[in-house]
């Protein structure tokens, strides 16, 4: 909420009589009328958009806490429920119960930040109350900063009145994504009705064709497919890539009848490491109808072999393997089977991989990772082995060191993908009433119509392929500064923002790259960073989000969220945990493994309360 301020001007008056319009004489810019007079209608039109403006200055919107609502929460308002309140100022979506919005329809545009790294004693907020007849979950009021008791944000300590505690998804073990919370929302019951009866639709008219399941353009661009030049010029090839022709419709009728559908192959590679870094070594095809292995060959890489990733792939050396397949220059592995007859389907498990090692464009591809669903939704993808286990009752990927076997990962996307055709386009999915918070903005029609809200997403890496995929803008960032100046660059055009700021939470060590097949996370001890560098941080901050507060027009609806407090202890007990089960799991007896490394019940106690700490997150809410 934001701060009142000290004087307010006094709402203008409106006379509710109707002007006739002016008659005057002919004038560049002026209109006929049906009597032969004419009527300046743009000065019509500027003046009413000024009554519009007026009206909207005087009756300011503004957000009110409902204490009455929040007590009886059993936690602490979810991130969700932001989501929520964002989609009801800016897509029309039902108000939330725990916040009023005076005169949300004035609000002309929504910037929302995710800055985690703001702790409550940055802002001298009181510690949780362990009371029992104290609520813990009501918002609380930021004390003013004073010349002898600053705050390192006095951005945020004078411009919102009060701190709302929050708390991110997750069980009593693990904190799920505050991105995937607050970007994906559940479908209105029209749009989930809707959806329903056009999968009906189209399963009909497809009966049980593989074709169903084609990805489309969007989702090819989305997930960073290799497109040919004749369905989007938007794949810039590198040299010696090629993109699969163009089936022509004519040359196709002159085929036998058993040879005018395209034949649906499954697809494997595998990678070994070479002095240019991972290269193609093993391309596996297997035909969807009889099962048959029709392609199976190794591919020998430009330069010599550094590791052939035993640990990920069967790809061993062998006898033969040193005669060149692929001459001194790189070129496209190119099995023929891709180029007879009709465009070939492919199908694979994140397929997009294959035809870069490949280095192949193919316009009709089927991805298992994206008609199956992971069990928490979009944007994460789920993994094969997980997949095959939990449709198909089986286990792949189970040789350990001995590695994966390219025509049992091929088998089992046939697998999936006979499972999909037999029990239809919902099965193997979870969440399939949820949608990007972009596609429900997109159908919002009170801001001009559907399609009028304009979405851009500034985050730190590429967004476009992640929690951005939907939005109108995206822009990838390297730095908080890159950030503040793609926000400022979106803010005339776009009615929604989302940037995130990381620079305090990198300081303080709370950011840690994504763990890899090759390159395992390993936690290491919180080390805590010196006061001058946080203190640095912190300055920068303030002075970002002052720059940024200052570019915004007015009536813009502001909301910051932390997402969560320090996930550090979290992460550590997690691995110590997962490393004990690891070790279990591989055979070794509890007396085998020193005491030091051992998971016990306290262990697991001081993981749940590690995990509730990391959980909480402060929310601040303002209108400028």
């Amino acid at each position: 909420m934001k701060r009142p301020q000290d004087t307010a001007a006094p709402p203008p008056s409106f006379s509710p009589q109707h002007k006739k319009p002016k008659v005057l004489d002919d004038q560049p810019g002026a209109e006929a009328t049906q009597d032969g007079e004419w009527s300046r209608v743009e000065r019509r039109k500027a003046k009413k958009a000024r009554k519009v403006e007026a009206k909207h200055d005087a009756f300011m919107p503004r957000f009110m806490y409902v204490n009455s609502e929040i007590v009886k929460r059993k936690d602490a308002i979810h991130i969700d429920d932001v989501r929520d309140l964002v989609l009801h100022i800016i897509a029309d979506s039902p108000p939330p119960n725990w916040v009023k919005i005076d005169n949300a329809r004035s609000v002309q545009k929504v910037v929302t930040l995710l800055i985690p790294g703001i702790l409550p004693d940055f802002l001298a907020l009181p510690p949780p109350p362990t009371s029992a007849t104290a609520n813990p979950n009501i918002p609380v009021a930021i004390p003013l900063p004073t010349e002898s008791k600053k705050s390192p944000f006095p951005f945020i300590a004078s411009t919102f009145s009060h701190a709302c505690p929050t708390r991110a998804p997750g069980d009593h073990t693990r904190m799920y994504s505050v991105l995937g919370a607050f970007f994906q929302g559940p479908l209105s019951g029209e749009e989930k009705k809707r959806r329903i009866e056009a999968r009906i639709a189209s399963e009909r008219a497809f009966d049980k064709d593989p074709s169903l399941y084609l990805l489309s353009l969007q989702q090819m661009i989305e997930n960073d497919y290799p497109i040919p030049s004749y369905m989007a010029d938007i794949f810039d090839k590198p040299d010696g890539w090629v993109e699969t022709p163009q089936s022509v419709s004519e040359s196709i009728l002159l085929l036998p009848h058993e040879r005018q559908r395209s034949r649906v192959y499954a697809i494997d590679c595998e990678m070994c490491l070479s002095e240019d870094g991972k290269e193609l070594t093993r391309v596996c095809i297997v035909d969807y109808e009889s099962g048959i292995v029709v392609y199976d060959k190794l591919v020998k890489p430009p330069k010599p072999v550094i590791d052939y990733l035993t640990k990920y792939n069967r790809s061993i050396p062998r006898k033969g393997h040193d005669n060149p397949r692929r001459g001194s220059n790189p070129t496209p592995h190119h099995p023929s089977h891709l180029k007879a007859g009709p465009t070939s389907i492919l199908v694979g498990h994140s397929l997009e991989s294959d035809l870069k090692a490949l280095r192949i464009c193919h316009p009709l591809c089927i991805d298992t990772a994206l008609t199956y669903h992971h069990p928490r939704g979009r944007p994460l993808k789920p993994g094969l082995a997980w997949l095959t286990k939990k449709w198909c009752h089986r286990e792949i990927q189970t040789r350990g060191e001995g590695g994966h076997d390219p025509e049992e990962d091929a088998r089992a996307c046939i697998d999936l993908l006979r499972l999909k055709i037999q029990n239809g386009g919902g099965f193997g999915e979870f969440k399939t009433d949820y949608e990007s918070i972009f596609e429900r903005m997109a159908r919002a029609g009170g801001r001009g119509g559907q399609g009028a809200v304009r979405t851009a997403v500034v985050d730190h890496g590429n967004p476009g392929v992640m929690h951005g995929a939907k939005a109108t803008t995206t822009i990838g960032c390297a730095s908080d500064r890159e950030v503040l100046e793609g926000l400022m660059q979106a803010i005339p055009a776009h009615e929604f923002m989302y940037g995130r700021f990381t620079g305090i939470a990198d300081v303080m060590g709370w950011l840690t790259p994504k763990a890899t097949p090759d390159a395992p996370v390993v936690v290491t001890p919180p080390i805590e960073a010196s006061p001058e560098i946080l203190a640095a941080a912190q300055a920068t901050l303030n002075e970002q989000l002052v720059t940024l507060y200052a570019s915004l027009p007015a009536r813009t609806a502001v909301v910051i969220f932390t997402g969560h407090s320090d996930p550090r202890q979290m992460a550590s007990l997690n691995a110590r945990k997962a490393a004990f089960e690891s070790a279990i799991k591989s055979g070794k007896k509890a007396e085998e493994i020193d005491r030091s490394e051992w998971w016990t019940a306290s262990d697991g106690r001081e993981l749940e309360e590690a995990v509730e700490k990391a959980k909480r997150g402060l929310l601040f809410l303002g209108i400028k």
